[in-house]
Formats: structure tokens, C-alpha cells, sequence
């Protein structure tokens, strides 16, 4: 059996609570903090702004090899600009669990991703992490903290 690893991230941005919720929590901005490489592309139906408990997004992305692999991941937890959680129903992983928090600090707001993932294939999976998936996943995280910083540093408060 597999085990299950985590990575978390905490990043300071010079914006207010409002903002940070407001983009962060719409699903249609996240292909703008995903890496082009990535292939990262939502199939399903456009959504409006407000996430919600039980909502369904879809995508394709190609992680390996340029291979496209479908997504689906629900949102199961929504507390208004404090937090949300999206877990994969299908999907590349076997687990997939993302923490999203958000916390109004001294000139600006606080975001912490906190992701548990857990990959198919017992052994195999342990050594697919340890020789890419656990590299990849930092890169993407990486991509998004530079990719963050520099869409927010024009609306510093």
C-alpha cells in the first residue's frame, strides 16, 4: 500500500481578505496560476463566481508526458473567507484532499494550502512520487506563489 504525503504552502500577499477570497475561490482563475505546460483546461460548464458545497469542476490536464488526464474535483467544504476544500472524485490520484485557508493579517491577507495526496499502484506509486510527482507538485506550488505575487504587487494595499 501506498502511503499518503502532504505538502503545505503559507504565503503573505499585500491585498485585503475580500480579494484574496474573491480570486481564489473561483474556479475560473485557476488556470491563470497553473503552468501552460501543465495543459490545464476546465470541460465543464462555466460556473458563476460563488463556490459552494457540492460543487463539480472538470478538467483535463496533461502532468506526464503530455498525456491529457481527466479531473473531476469536488468542493465539499466552504467557509466564506476563511476556507474551502476541493478532494479529486476522479482522477490521476487516489487521494487528493485540498485545504485552501485564508487569514487576515497586519497589511494584507495570509494563505496557507495544505494537500494530501495518496497515488495508485502500491509500491509503484511510493517510487513515481520520490522520483517525480513530489518534485512536480512543489514546481506547480512554486509556479503559483511567483505567479501570485506578481498578479497582486499592482494591488498592494
Amino acid at each position: 500500500m501506498s502511503k499518503v504525503y502532504s505538502l503545505k504552502t503559507i504565503q503573505q500577499l499585500s491585498i485585503s481578505l475580500d480579494d484574496a477570497w474573491d480570486f481564489f475561490s473561483s474556479p475560473d482563475n485557476l488556470k491563470e496560476i497553473t503552468p501552460d505546460d501543465l495543459g490545464f483546461t476546465i470541460i465543464s460548464a462555466p460556473h458563476d463566481n460563488k463556490m459552494y458545497p457540492g460543487q463539480i469542476i472538470e478538467y483535463k490536464v496533461s502532468p506526464v508526458l503530455n498525456i491529457p488526464v481527466y479531473w473531476m474535483t469536488e468542493i465539499t467544504h466552504v467557509d466564506e473567507k476563511k476556507y474551502f476544500v476541493d478532494e479529486q472524485r476522479f482522477g490521476p490520484y487516489t487521494l487528493w484532499h485540498h485545504q485552501h485557508h485564508f487569514r487576515a493579517i497586519e497589511g494584507g491577507v495570509e494563505m496557507t494550502d495544505i494537500v494530501h495526496y495518496k497515488l495508485p499502484f502500491w509500491f509503484l506509486g511510493d517510487i513515481a512520487n520520490i522520483l517525480f510527482v513530489k518534485r512536480q507538485l512543489k514546481e506547480i506550488f512554486d509556479y503559483r506563489f511567483r505567479k501570485v505575487e506578481k498578479l497582486f504587487e499592482k494591488n498592494a494595499l
